[in-house]
């Protein structure tokens, strides 16, 4: 009897008809691989449920995934570097699929189910951890004078490619490379030490990369995207600063809901209360924490300055939105949008290495640039403020007068530290600020 004629008996008398649900399929696998974790991604064509128990001698790991069938070549998985030695599968029960990892350590698995999210599939995540042995931990002498530490994060990664401009280019390539660049060029400031948040291409969720900024007792937390949006004709460098209240306008209202969204696509899989109450936490102390946000501002306004000496700019100031990455209680948090991905023009440019590299310098002059104003106590160049010289690169619409108002100096005393001798200045000249 055909389902049609089934469904219309069902109708007629009441009848409760189960209609057997089709098997799920194994579509697609892929790996990768973290600092500290190694994780593979199954891709479905529907939901299934799966089970998930460890073997030893050897160590093994083994996913059992209801009512599947294997589509996908598993064979032309690239192990090399991972925990991973061989990976095998085999029906069980005549319609279950079973996957063995053979391990070449013993490391801690966990395992996740993604459900389907716009142009994603539907997803069973493996996420095998690197077991970390104890080490006596040793105390080492702390410098009275310490650098000014930039956490640096390139967005998305792994599993989320972020937005996609013409010809395949994906956002997390070029912000990787950009934040590579700035790395090299802050590291190059004496009194400056540059941490990358992501060093490869995976995947970490946003609450991570917060707690890892805190981790690394940064001075500020620089996150970098080249996002899109519904226009192509968008363009523009922006920077962004968390708002307790709501955003700022439209296209900082899309772009925070947009990389909010990066947990659904990259799977945040290991949420726990300690997590959500430590994120809470977080959220409330930064309400009332009016000092940080403050200080994201001046820092944001003095890398747009920067920026805005080389680029087109989107808006003119820094504007704010409910960023998940930047709800950070007690260190200063920035998102710096280096242009729009989806913007034909922006995308050759964000794609150039050369334009790269510039993007970087104008990103460690703006940051140098606040914190040579306002170093941190304790810090090599708080102790050494007199003898390092402050710099200032001129934006569109500065004036000597208002520069010298800013830092607390003389118009005359910043002429005659410069070598100026009229009032005639041009953007992106740099100034030498002398001692208030």
């Amino acid at each position: 009897m055909s389902l049609m004629w089934r469904s219309l008996l069902a109708l007629v008398f009441g009848l409760v008809v189960v209609v057997p649900l089709k098997a799920a399929e194994v579509e697609g696998v892929r790996l990768w691989r973290a600092p500290d974790h190694t994780r593979l991604v199954f891709d479905l064509s529907g939901p299934a449920e799966h089970k998930l128990f460890t073997l030893s001698g050897p160590h093994r790991v083994v996913v059992d995934i209801t009512d599947t069938k294997l589509k996908a070549q598993l064979d032309a998985l690239d192990l090399k570097g991972t925990p991973i030695s061989q990976v095998r599968h085999a029906r069980q029960n005549k319609k279950d699929l079973r996957v063995v990892l053979d391990l070449k350590r013993q490391i801690n698995p966990r395992s996740f189910a993604l459900r389907r999210h716009e142009q994603l599939p539907d997803r069973l995540v493996i996420d095998l951890y690197d077991k970390v042995e104890n080490q006596e931990k040793t105390l080492q002498q702390v410098s009275s004078e310490r650098d000014i530490v930039i956490a640096v994060n390139a967005g998305h990664g792994g599993e989320d490619p972020g937005a996609l401009g013409p010809g395949g280019l994906r956002e997390k390539d070029v912000v990787l490379a950009i934040a590579r660049k700035l790395q090299r060029e802050l590291d190059r400031e004496r009194g400056f030490s540059a941490k990358l948040v992501r060093t490869g291409d995976y995947f970490i969720p946003l609450r991570q990369r917060v707690k890892k900024g805190r981790k690394m007792r940064a001075d500020l937390y620089v996150s970098i995207h080249a996002d899109a949006f519904t226009r192509k004709e968008a363009r523009g460098a922006g920077v962004y600063a968390v708002s307790s209240r709501g955003a700022t306008s439209e296209t900082a209202r899309f772009l925070a809901q947009r990389e909010n969204e990066s947990d659904l696509i990259g799977g945040a899989g290991d949420l726990s209360l300690d997590d959500k109450d430590d994120t809470l936490a977080g959220v409330l102390l930064d309400l009332s924490m009016t000092a940080t946000m403050n200080a994201s501002l001046d820092i944001g306004a003095s890398v747009l300055n920067s920026l805005g000496s080389f680029t087109h700019l989107h808006k003119k100031k820094v504007e704010q939105a409910n960023f998940s990455e930047l709800r950070n209680p007690d260190v200063p948090s920035i998102l710096v949008e280096t242009g729009f991905i989806t913007n034909p023009y922006e995308s050759r440019r964000l794609s150039d290495p050369k334009f790269q590299q510039r993007m970087a310098e104008k990103l460690s002059e703006g940051i140098v640039g606040y914190f040579n104003r306002r170093p941190p106590a304790g810090t090599w160049l708080a102790a050494n403020q007199g003898t390092k010289s402050r710099r200032h690169i001129i934006a569109r619409g500065e004036t000597l007068s208002g520069i010298a108002a800013r830092y607390d100096v003389s118009v005359t005393a910043l002429m005659r530290a410069n070598g100026i001798k009229n009032s005639v200045i041009r953007v992106g000249q740099t100034l030498s600020i002398p001692s208030g």
